[in-house]
């Protein structure tokens, strides 16, 4: 029987931005289930929260919690494109930052019911400590990077002792410091690529995001589908139900499908394009999340349980997908310089969806648009297949 072994500690130097084939590593893949978990945690508390009608409660609770789950994420999924040495050290590396964002899943349920944070900055802390040493050993190891991995650890040493700071407040004091805390941590990777662009791997990051994506959308499944399990149990089926969770369904299926329907490495062509590509699947993951709840919360009241009225139920759903459409459209098919009919489509579905959040099947009306606009996608893709098709053969010579 084979047997692999790993080295304590290599030398960390840069990966090659060339590399054929780089694809997502056994323990990358596992990183991402663990962050899911807490991904799930905020959609689960989310639900509940808006189910209850506490909308003032769940929207900054629900931003504070993802934004420090997604940035955890982001910033470790980044480093590793560029420094990943695959040896104990730096599993070990992988593992606390798990570990982190597994204490910062346990805290936030008292982050939405009391404001308390003080479990989610302990874990984004831990998080975030693991990351620092790991650029620390960046900066030794590769002499050509070192300025720009000093500045990402220092950066990111900096503005962790400001969140730690920032705990200390009192509530009425955290809340307006909150985004000034977290435009500072978003800066510091602006500041250390601008020594030295890191090696990150166009493709192997672009897989990265849509494995993520794909995990995120797969919770949102999860998430629906426990909360018809829970109206079923009750006995509480009905024709409503039934339409409401194929909907669900039919949603998520097109909204996997159009993610992946232009391929996404291409646009990683500079530091600009990965900057704007990469914080843009902020609102990806984090409206891909909501929509999890959303159809819990619309399951909810077709089953009369939400305090919701009609309208602000259908919200929760038909909201968070027509941002999905909008930030997917403008991540993935503008910067392919789509002609003028697929730079229309998506928007004019979006406001479609939002349209159906005053009608009396939000659900139907928004898996009914997206299905419809998965579908323009693939006959036209097959149509212009047809025609690039057409025209190569009419430019071979025939042979007699």
């Amino acid at each position: 029987m084979a047997t692999h072994h790993h080295a304590w500690h290599r030398r960390m130097t840069a990966r090659d931005r060339e590399e054929e084939n780089r694809s997502s590593t056994p323990l990358e893949l596992f990183f991402d289930l663990c962050f899911v978990v807490a991904v799930a945690q905020i959609s689960a508390v989310l639900h509940h929260f808006l189910t209850e009608g506490r909308v003032g409660d769940a929207v900054p609770g629900y931003l504070a919690a993802f934004f420090a789950v997604w940035w955890a994420w982001m910033g470790f999924t980044w480093f590793a494109s560029a420094y990943d040495t695959d040896d104990v050290a730096y599993r070990l590396a992988a593992f606390v930052t798990i570990t982190g964002a597994l204490i910062l899943a346990s805290g936030v349920r008292r982050a939405f019911d009391d404001g308390d944070y003080a479990l989610v900055t302990t874990g984004y802390a831990v998080s975030r400590l693991a990351l620092i040493s790991l650029w620390l050993r960046a900066a030794r190891g590769d002499p050509r990077g070192r300025a720009s991995s000093y500045r990402f650890a220092i950066g990111l040493a900096v503005v962790q002792t400001l969140w730690l700071l920032w705990l200390l407040l009192p509530p009425d004091a955290q809340h307006p410091l909150f985004p000034v805390l977290a435009l500072l941590d978003v800066s510091v990777p602006l500041l250390g690529e601008r020594a030295r662009r890191t090696p990150w791997h166009p493709g192997h990051i672009a897989e990265r995001y849509g494995s993520f994506t794909m995990i995120v959308l797969g919770e949102s499944v999860l998430a629906a589908s426990r909360a018809v399990q829970r109206a079923l149990d009750a006995d509480q089926g009905s024709g409503e139900l039934y339409v409401l969770a194929g909907s669900g369904l039919l949603t998520v299926f097109a909204m996997w499908w159009l993610y992946f329907a232009r391929p996404a490495e291409h646009i990683l062509t500079s530091a600009r394009a990965g900057f704007v590509w990469g914080y843009g699947h902020s609102l990806v993951f984090a409206s891909a999340t909501a929509v999890g709840a959303g159809l819990a919360v619309n399951v909810d009241h077709v089953t009369h349980h939400g305090e919701l009225s009609a309208t602000a139920a259908a919200a929760t759903l038909t909201v968070p997908v027509a941002v999905y459409l909008i930030t997917v459209w403008a991540l993935q098919f503008r910067p392919h310089h789509a002609r003028t009919l697929d730079s229309v489509r998506f928007p004019v579905a979006a406001l479609l969806v939002l349209a159906g959040t005053f009608t009396h099947a939000p659900g139907l009306v928004t898996g009914l648009v997206t299905a419809a606009l998965t579908a323009f996608g693939v006959v036209a893709s097959h149509r212009k297949a047809l025609r690039e098709g057409r025209d190569h053969s009419s430019e071979t010579p025939v042979r007699e």
